[in-house]
């Protein structure tokens, strides 16, 4: 087996070692990276480098990012997250940015999915359609 696919192997079962209920053990990951970089692992670099890979996809695929042209009141965040984590499930972790360029609406991205319900967004459909 080529040292790629080894390393690739190997990082995919460290990745599963730091799930907890789903969820990655940010205390785990650190002793993972801790104990691999230690080792004598002649792939460790190859190995540290898809891990890190599959870290950051995760915590990309965890990132809910809510965006409106005004300071949304804290009713309507809290029913923004739980939706949000319903559909999407617990550990999401939420950013809230005021941005007055929407004019008005939210834009809502969690992961690659991206829901648009702005002004700014529906004016630029329309510039498209034409």
């Amino acid at each position: 087996m080529s040292r790629t696919r080894q390393a690739k192997r190997e990082a995919r079962q460290l990745f599963r070692l730091c799930l907890s209920n789903g969820l990655l053990d940010a205390e785990r990951v650190r002793q993972v990276v801790r104990s691999v970089s230690q080792s004598r692992n002649r792939n460790r670099f190859l190995v540290l480098a898809r891990f890190r890979r599959l870290v950051e996809l995760d915590c990309t695929r965890r990132a809910a990012t809510i965006e409106s042209a005004a300071p949304l009141p804290p009713a309507m965040r809290d029913d923004l997250q739980a939706a949000l984590s319903r559909r999407y499930g617990p550990g999401l972790n939420f950013a809230f940015r005021e941005t007055p360029a929407l004019i008005g609406g939210l834009r809502v991205t969690v992961g690659n999915d991206v829901y648009d319900g702005s002004v700014q967004g529906r004016l630029a459909a329309l510039s498209e359609g034409f």
